[in-house]
């Protein structure tokens, strides 16, 4: 079986199911609101990485609760996306992720050059301060990858862009078609023709290369009008058409392995 057979068979879902099962103890969230109390050490192994940051506008109310905790933006769909993608990573390719936890770490932690690979959800209300914005500056140029994900919209993303621009001054977003690498990194993604899997509106693929320049690497990926890691984090409830969980698996992976290799 060909790596990307694995994703056609109709039961996938139900693989998906068994394969994801429950979050670990340490992952629960236990009612507080201080997340880093689980973050895990770092032992070499690949360990995927959400950043936190103050959600604009939103003040210390969030989105309100959701199972028992405030929301933040950032923290959607936090622990069960990454512990999903974690668990389907670890079986269909040679990665060997950390399976049991994640980190959530600011983004001028030291700590985060020790990672390849950081998820923002939510960057329509994305904040940065000028210590952030150096620290992402140097993660990236030093060969940090950055995925952003989960919002629609002009609104949201004037506010990316412009945080984005805080960030890299000189950046230049590029929208990506399926003929980029990263599309191949692992398995071969032909069509970008994804819909968001609740607003009605066709997903775009923007990214800032290394210089500007779309032959050299790429640090940042953006999932804009799309939200992958709901889906990821749905994908064995039945609450999406298999199709759309497929895809966001095929992205996910091929993210991952892109941020490993390049």
């Amino acid at each position: 079986m060909k790596p990307g057979d694995c994703l056609k068979v109709c039961g996938f879902v139900a693989v998906v199911t068994c394969l994801v099962g429950v979050p670990s103890e340490a992952q629960r969230w236990t009612g507080g609101e201080d997340v880093t109390e689980f973050n895990v050490p770092y032992d070499g192994r690949f360990t995927f990485v959400r950043l936190a940051f103050t959600p604009l506008e939103l003040g210390q109310g969030g989105w309100g609760r959701r199972r028992g905790r405030r929301q933040l933006g950032w923290d959607h769909d936090w622990p069960i996306a990454e512990t999903n993608l974690n668990k389907i990573l670890n079986e269909i390719t040679d990665v060997r992720p950390y399976l049991e936890g994640s980190n959530i770490l600011m983004a001028d932690d030291p700590e985060l050059f020790k990672y390849p690979l950081a998820y923002v959800s939510e960057p329509g209300y994305w904040t940065v301060s000028e210590a952030e914005a150096e620290a992402l500056r140097n993660y990236l140029l030093k060969g940090g990858f950055l995925i952003f994900d989960d919002f629609a919209g002009a609104y949201q993303w004037a506010n990316f862009e412009q945080k984005m621009l805080t960030v890299l001054p000189d950046a230049r977003l590029m929208r990506l078609d399926s003929s980029h690498q990263i599309f191949h990194s692992f398995f071969d993604v032909d069509s970008l023709t994804q819909r968001h899997p609740y607003y009605d509106v066709m997903a775009e693929y923007w990214g800032v290369f290394e210089d500007n320049d779309s032959s050299k690497r790429l640090m940042v990926i953006v999932n804009y009008n799309n939200d992958i890691g709901d889906l990821w984090e749905y994908s064995d409830t039945g609450w999406y058409p298999i199709p759309l969980s497929n895809e966001a698996y095929k992205l996910g992976i091929n993210y991952v392995v892109y941020s490993m290799t390049h």
